[in-house]
């Protein structure tokens, strides 16, 4: 059933509020595709990054914001990725227990706003919040925050307006277990008038050097219809050797190409010796002693906030130790510049925990219609902060 919406969308420009903004892997993606920008983020370290970074920044905890505010008049992009420890796959089940728990919660939510919509009166938000600050652990309900958000800007002016103004776009992005929690997403968010899209996608297949897979949502409200990004490279799979073309696509990016892409265009970048081979603090197959390992010629591995313990060797002679990577290096592997501010406190932490910088420009441009992002853009991420000649 089509859905005509009550409020159109203001067009124009883009504005993003970005909650959960981390140390600015979306935001960073977003200056680059020159999209104004403002982050919400409460750790104080990944504030330090971003302020150092030059990225617009509301210190803070998303739960005392919301659109009225001054600060996110302008913005239409609702962009976000919550925490997501607790629907972890591994375990006990608990995730699946979280996301049962937080479905009825959506399913409260939209019935707090199909009341408030009409006038009627029942459970508000300030009911469902004191349950949420019920729960074990805080982080569950924090995933439930970018519906919040979307739902009071449908039901109240934002600051200095005379209508509502809904979210023209919503992009949500969390580890793949979060999927089954985009999905219920899309079933509300296409009740109000939304059209929705959600998958798990690979990043190496975006040009990211590293193999990590990422759960997204894009929404669209009384516009184009929701789009997210076609990959421009090819899947990596264990052992593959780089294919120059395959299916159409270019091959998947190496460290190795990510560390000379970076030599070429930061002089005081620091040489690595290739090539090399990355030695997996965490055990493989189920055997805590088989750790894994990844040649250079290849992506890395998933950048997680426990990178720095893994060991670095020769590639012929794996008894030789070199020096372990620097966070310098982690942040290339997540394609951020080399250049990068890392800041304040659990510097590895705020790089595993990061948005891909160049995966959101992929995204960003799907979701808003910009087109497939060109050289110019991936010239500018490199060099940043530079400006090109």
């Amino acid at each position: 059933m089509n859905i005509t919406p009550p409020h159109p969308p203001r067009r124009g420009p883009f504005h993003i509020v970005d909650l959960f903004a981390g140390p600015g892997g979306l935001d960073l993606a977003a200056e680059v595709l020159g999209i104004p920008s403002i982050g919400i983020e409460w750790d104080d370290g990944a504030v330090a990054t971003r302020l150092a970074a030059g990225l617009r920044t509301e210190p803070g905890d998303v739960r005392l914001f919301g659109p009225g505010d001054a600060q996110f008049a302008e913005c239409n992009v609702l962009a976000g990725g919550p925490p997501c420890q607790t629907f972890s796959i591994a375990g006990n089940g608990t995730g699946r227990k979280a996301l049962d728990l937080v479905t009825g919660f959506i399913h409260r939510m939209h019935d707090w706003y199909k009341r408030e919509k009409a006038g009627k009166t029942g459970e508000t938000w300030e009911d469902i919040q004191r349950a949420l600050d019920k729960l074990d652990d805080e982080r569950t309900g924090l995933v439930l925050q970018p519906l919040r958000w979307v739902f009071e800007a449908m039901l109240r002016p934002r600051h200095g307006g005379q209508t509502p103004q809904p979210f023209e776009v919503i992009v949500l992005e969390q580890v793949p277990a979060v999927i089954e929690v985009w999905h219920e997403y899309e079933k509300v968010l296409r009740a109000i008038g939304y059209d929705t899209a959600a998958k798990v996608f690979h990043t190496e297949q975006y040009g990211v050097p590293q193999t990590r897979r990422r759960a997204v949502l894009v929404a669209r409200y009384g516009g184009p219809p929701a789009r997210l990004p076609a990959p421009t490279r090819q899947l990596y799979r264990k052992g593959a050797s780089p294919t120059e073309y395959l299916f159409g696509r270019e091959s998947w990016v190496s460290m190795e190409d990510a560390l000379k892409d970076v030599y070429e265009r930061v002089p005081e970048a620091r040489r690595r010796t290739m090539p090399f081979c990355v030695v997996s603090n965490y055990g493989s197959g189920g055997d805590p002693k088989a750790r894994g390992r990844r040649e250079s010629d290849k992506p890395s591995a998933t950048i997680t906030g426990k990178w720095s313990r893994n060991r670095i060797v020769g590639v012929d002679s794996p008894e030789t130790e070199m020096e372990r990577l620097t966070q310098e290096e982690a942040g290339v592997f997540q394609s951020f510049p080399y250049r990068y501010p890392w800041r304040g406190k659990d510097q590895a932490q705020q790089i595993g925990n990061a948005v891909p910088p160049w995966f959101g420009v992929h995204v960003l441009s799907a979701a808003l219609d910009l087109g497939a992002p060109g050289d110019d853009v991936w010239e500018r991420l490199l060099r940043w902060p530079e400006e090109l000649d």
